[in-house]
């Protein structure tokens, strides 16, 4: 791509931000991207985090779901995880890391000591230009953090996750129903229109 176009099309994202409600919500209530507002919308309608949750936040860079989690969340404990930096958020432990890697996941299960109420993953694979093959990508990351679950999560615990319409979607959500009793999905009204993303709501594990 031409220099001249990759500036044009920067200028029009940051027009679109400026135009978008969300964002400019999230800068006037201090969250630190539009993001927060989907874990909200998707709390207030399966009423999953509580005071005393004990929590992961995977994909959690710049710290938007854990800035949340952590508003709500008083007597539990919450670990947020990406590859990228995040700022502090008070009460959070945040490990730079890939979770994708054995010992990443090692650490979740010492720091928590016992399995987990709720697990959250915005995890998105890094975009090519190709739809299609990010879709593919990204749900592959959700069907690692469904795999995961199955082992860490306590028997009413609760996943939710990122996840692109696309050619493998059945594949995934028959994984999902695969480990978990209940399994609904939620596209939140603070997600753009024109995006292809939902988010996976499961709870309660099937015996293993």
């Amino acid at each position: 791509m031409k220099k001249s176009k990759r500036i044009k099309k920067s200028n029009s994202w940051k027009i679109k931000q400026h135009r978008d409600q969300y964002f400019k919500k999230s800068k006037t209530l201090g969250y630190r991207s539009r993001a927060s507002f989907k874990l909200i919308e998707l709390n207030k309608k399966y009423k999953f985090i509580k005071k005393g949750t004990c929590l992961l936040d995977l994909g959690s860079s710049p710290g938007s779901w854990s800035q949340v989690a952590s508003q709500i969340i008083t007597s539990g404990r919450i670990m947020s995880i990406d590859v990228k930096n995040m700022e502090p958020v008070k009460n959070v432990k945040f490990l730079k890391a890939n979770f994708m890697e054995k010992q990443t996941k090692t650490e979740v299960i010492e720091y928590f000591s016992s399995n987990l109420d709720v697990i959250i993953s915005d995890m998105a694979a890094n975009t090519t230009g190709n739809q299609s093959l990010d879709s593919i990508r990204t749900n592959q990351l959700c069907a690692e953090v469904i795999y995961f679950s199955k082992h860490t999560l306590k028997p009413k615990g609760v996943l939710v996750s990122k996840l692109f319409m696309g050619e493998d979607f059945i594949e995934v959500k028959n994984l999902a129903k695969s480990v978990f009793k209940k399994v609904n999905f939620f596209k939140p009204e603070s997600s753009r229109k024109e995006s292809k993303e939902t988010y996976l709501h499961c709870e309660i594990l099937k015996s293993l």
